[in-house]
């Protein structure tokens, strides 16, 4: 390999590591330069996570014969170092990462990004966060990663403050901080038993312990579920998620879309190499590790948890919670798949990942277009939008500065559009479609591949009955949240009673448009794009490669 490819996997870490240290040095003042700088790393990011998926493809094949990269941090071999492990799910996870990055940051330049003076580098910092959870090779960078993201993520749900924004914010960090420290735990008793936190050493070493050893990382795996559970928004540790993304920025929101999705990731990563019986068997037949965390249980929770999004869908008034709640269903029918745990779903539940997360950044922000058609007139700068928490234009204590009540023409950037309300009637249409898996955007091709996986998957006498509880819960899934955003939508767009018509800007609608083509470009290339993840789905079935291609990486030290 060139030099030059050689270390292009460190690329998403230290590039927003980079900008986030510099933008921080950078004044208010100098505004300007801390938006270029912050392009030009999502910029770099996005690129370097298209190239490191052309990689992992059949394209390169005298880079990476196998489809899998080990980067050596520091020199030092596997399984002693720390390692970062680029495979066609995590180029994947990376691409995904980086496109709604992108969309949230060119949103975010029409207002949001100048209420508080740390956004930019707070973006950065959880693009990196997010990043570094899907390249890292072992769990406590994992940890590491998880706990950067958060805390980044803990200053974005309280830029631009309000009652509500502090209110919800301290739920949301009490329950991220239960989540981490249980993280923590559940690594310190894996390394405690297996003495080793090398996500590719770990099945081996797992396949080699003694019964009572072997319960106790059971138990350390529960832990560990639990946690990555916590962050993928699993009933019953999900109360937190409607009313955070809900209190969030519109840009921020999107965001978070991809937050639940590391869980979910995380879920797979470690089902597909510790919960595997067939990796295990493949390095030693003597011993195997109980696979029951990742199949059964996963699929119970899952059921469960599209049960409480498709209430909380039909019970939502609001438009950001209804988005939430789908949010919610998305995660439920991703774990519902992993603990059926039937092979042919697998593929379809990646196109679903993707384009649920794209179709929830779109509506988050096009959300907060269409709560502004609905405020009332802001008041007079004498009478207070609501109860101070610090005099008007000072700082609060963690930074951020109060956000106007509403962004007149003086508080954005750009140029406005035409015709606004027909451009959010049109971009609601189009969410709608997605999120409720409709024809004939990508979301029904997801949804309709889904089920017929698992209507197959019913015919096999063990499949039968979860296969089409599944079937079933899937479709009224799409019914709830199809009538609930009907409602909604006949009200925003078919009442005139008390609705204003805001001025859009190119900046803040532009993304908004981009995502929602790119469902639609899912839908053209539904054939190539579905053979790549029946590809994808493959290699997470038969780790052995990314095991060997871990182990066998050497020091150059």
């Amino acid at each position: 390999m060139s030099a030059w490819f050689a270390h292009l996997p460190v690329v998403p870490i230290v590039v927003p590591l980079a900008a986030a240290a510099v933008i921080l040095f950078l004044t208010e003042r100098a505004r300007v330069l801390r938006v270029a700088v912050a392009s030009v790393s999502i910029v770099v990011q996005l690129a370097a996570a298209v190239a490191l998926l052309a990689l992992t493809t059949e394209a390169f094949p005298d880079i990476w014969s196998q489809g899998v990269g080990a980067y050596a941090i520091g020199g030092w071999p596997a399984p002693f170092g720390i390692v970062l492990v680029i495979d066609r799910l995590t180029g994947l996870m990376l691409v995904l990462n980086a496109v709604v990055t992108l969309a949230a940051f060119v949103n975010s330049l029409a207002y949001w990004d100048r209420v508080g003076p740390h956004f930019h580098a707070l973006l950065q910092l959880l693009s990196m966060g997010v990043n570094g959870a899907f390249l890292t090779g072992d769990l406590f960078n994992l940890f590491v990663f998880f706990e950067i993201l958060l805390a980044a993520s803990y200053g974005l749900l309280l830029h631009g403050s309000n009652t509500q924004r502090v209110r919800i914010g301290l739920h949301y960090i009490v329950v991220n901080l239960t989540g981490s420290l249980l993280l923590l735990v559940g690594v310190s008793l894996i390394y405690g038993v297996t003495g080793t936190l090398n996500l590719a050493d770990l099945p081996a070493r797992a396949a080699a312990l003694s019964i009572a050893d072997r319960t106790l990382f059971d138990a350390a795996a529960a832990i560990l579920a639990v946690a990555f559970l916590t962050k993928a928004g699993c009933w019953p540790l999900n109360f937190w998620l409607p009313g955070t993304y809900a209190a969030a920025s519109a840009p921020v929101a999107a965001v978070f879309a991809v937050l639940t999705k590391v869980g979910i990731y995380a879920l797979l990563r470690l089902g597909s190499l510790i919960g595997s019986a067939d990796a295990l068997a493949h390095l030693d037949g003597s011993a195997l590790l109980r696979p029951d965390l990742f199949r059964g249980g996963l699929y119970y929770l899952g059921i469960a948890t599209m049960g409480f999004g498709i209430v909380g869908t039909l019970a939502a008034q609001q438009l950001s919670r209804l988005v939430g709640y789908s949010v919610i269903v998305s995660s439920g029918l991703l774990l519902m798949v992993m603990g059926l745990d039937h092979p042919p779903l697998l593929a379809p539940a990646l196109f679903y990942l993707v384009g649920s997360v794209l179709a929830t950044g779109a509506f988050f922000m096009l959300t907060g277009m269409t709560e502004r058609a609905w405020r009332s007139p802001p008041k007079p700068a004498s009478a207070a939008a609501e109860p101070a928490l610090l005099p008007a234009g000072g700082y609060v204590p963690y930074g951020v500065r109060r956000a106007p009540p509403v962004p007149e023409q003086d508080a954005e950037v750009g140029v406005a559009i035409p015709a606004a309300m027909a451009f959010m009637g049109l971009m609601f249409a189009f969410c709608v479609l997605l999120v409720t898996g409709s024809p004939p955007l990508s979301g029904f091709i997801a949804k309709f591949a889904i089920l017929s996986a698992a209507i197959h998957a019913a015919q096999g006498a063990p499949w039968a009955t979860a296969a089409w509880m599944l079937v079933f819960v899937t479709l009224a899934a799409g019914l709830a949240s199809l009538i609930a955003l009907t409602r909604i939508g006949m009200r925003l767009f078919w009442s005139v009673t008390g609705r204003n018509t805001p001025r859009l800007r190119v900046l803040e609608a532009g993304p908004v448009a981009m995502l929602v083509l790119m469902c639609i470009g899912l839908t053209v290339a539904a054939g190539p794009v579905m053979r790549f993840f029946e590809s994808t789905a493959a290699s997470l079935r038969s780790p052995q490669i990314y095991i060997e291609t871990v182990l066998a990486t050497e020091g150059s030290r």
